[in-house]
């Protein structure tokens, strides 16, 4: 196949700068087609077209690949001490018949007749229409799903909120899920876990997730104990892969024409565990830029523990006079 002279070299060359980046490369534009391949070949004297081109590479290790999610970047170094921390709070919690749960905000969706991943059964031919640009209808708004998972239980609860995602909305989510589902199914609680990510609206260093917090344990007399997972492992959050990724498939290629429409498809999840979903629309609003005052701070009643101390700790219920 090869009886050019310097053929296989001149194409490992332009390979090799397309892949380096290499800013000076003249095939930094080229996104490695076998099209484009050829025609740079061509332009150094070579007559191939793309289909031996393709040979050539096949012949030579190469193959079309996607990307692979695997760098997570610098890792804490007590990252898995945490995770084993965690892990041994749920176990602890679980054998005392305490209530442990996993709370998240799954990202926001838009409202409308925009594409959603996947695909479902249709008459052939006959694909649901939807708008070609996923630019936001001010009418409809975005939706914000904050979930609460029961780990004992298999069970889970869902506030959909019309505003933004904020330590108040996030927390009212926990209470809902306690009010609605909790009390009734730990009705001996006088402790409750919380495990959550290190960022977002329920972060580590967050003041006023923590205020809000106390609010709750004062209204529901319990103890707070939190656990956060260590910086840049959200995607370990037993509520990530136990009920956020089935909610994900059960609309997968369904629009989300209507807050109705969400509610309602996050209510039908279901697996063969026997996971069972309640949702609901929190139609508060949730102003961002909520500031702590140093008082409002120092009038916590929390403990911190021995262990990362910025990860874990507990608040204690403040009993009126």
């Amino acid at each position: 196949m090869v009886e050019q002279p310097g053929l296989l070299e001149a194409l490992t060359e332009l390979i090799s700068s397309a892949i380096r980046g290499d800013p000076q490369a003249a095939l930094l534009w080229v996104s490695r087609s076998q099209r484009h391949l050829a025609e740079q070949l061509a332009v150094r004297g070579y007559r191939v077209d793309h289909t031996v081109v393709g040979r050539l590479l096949k012949d030579m290790g190469f193959s079309l690949q996607a990307n692979a999610k695997t760098r997570e970047g610098s890792q804490h170094p007590d990252r898995n001490a945490q995770f084993e921390h965690i892990n041994e709070c749920v176990g602890r919690f679980r054998r005392a018949g305490q209530p442990a749960i996993s709370v998240d905000t799954k990202k926001k969706e838009l409202i409308g007749d925009f594409r959603n991943v996947g695909r479902e059964l249709r008459p052939k031919g006959r694909p649901e229409e939807v708008r070609v640009h996923d630019f936001m209808i001010a009418a409809n708004g975005k939706a914000v799903p904050c979930g609460v998972y029961d780990i004992a239980a298999n069970e889970g609860w869902v506030s959909v909120g019309l505003d933004h995602d904020t330590a108040a909305f996030a927390v009212e989510s926990i209470r809902r899920w306690w009010r609605r589902m909790g009390r009734k199914r730990h009705p001996r609680a006088r402790r409750l876990l919380i495990t959550a990510d290190c960022g977002g609206s329920n972060g580590a260093r967050l003041r006023l997730w923590k205020v809000e917090l106390q609010k709750l344990a004062n209204e529901t007399g319990l103890t707070i104990c939190v656990a956060h997972h260590p910086p840049g492992t959200s995607k370990w959050n037993r509520i990530e892969h136990r009920m956020f990724s089935f909610i994900t498939q059960n609309w997968r290629g369904k629009p989300l024409l209507t807050y109705k429409v969400i509610v309602q498809l996050i209510a039908a999840t279901t697996t063969s565990s026997g996971l069972t979903l309640a949702c609901a629309i929190d139609a508060s609003q949730y102003p961002k830029g909520g500031k702590v005052s140093k008082a409002q701070f120092d009038a916590l009643k929390i403990r911190y523990d021995a262990f990362h101390p910025d990860w874990n700790y507990s608040i204690l219920p403040i009993r009126a006079a």
